[in-house]
């Protein structure tokens, strides 16, 4: 069986976000809870994925971006997958900002959610 990865985070502001990683990003509202437990979430990512992204709101404080250089990276190495996906975040109202580390601006693109957290759309390949 292939490992499944969810990677959770939480935030002050739920509907805040989706416009980043669901109109930017093109990622897909798989579901969203409220109340459990005093937690409200929401689950995006790609239905057949074996990842998905989960942001969960409660009474907790949900501080920002520790540092510049927290990142999610993205590996799309079509180039021309990696153009509309680059577009698709403009489209949306998010302009690249500088990586702190020059080695994502080689062949990538760094974009700031509204909480200072950064993705990454690397134009390369995962090859380990």
């Amino acid at each position: 069986m292939t490992p499944r990865l969810r990677v959770a985070r939480p935030t002050a502001d739920l509907d805040a976000l989706l416009p980043f990683y669901v109109e930017g990003l093109g990622l897909e509202v798989l579901t969203r809870f409220t109340g459990h437990d005093g937690f409200d979430g929401v689950m995006l990512g790609h239905a057949k994925a074996p990842w998905h992204l989960e942001f969960t709101r409660s009474d907790h404080p949900a501080p920002r971006a520790p540092s510049l250089d927290n990142l999610l990276v993205l590996y799309l190495p079509d180039r021309a997958e990696w153009q509309v996906a680059v577009a698709r975040m403009q489209a949306a109202g998010f302009a690249p900002v500088a990586a702190l580390n020059p080695y994502w601006d080689r062949q990538g693109a760094t974009f700031e959610d509204p909480e200072d957290w950064r993705v990454v759309l690397q134009n390369d390949s995962w090859d380990l």
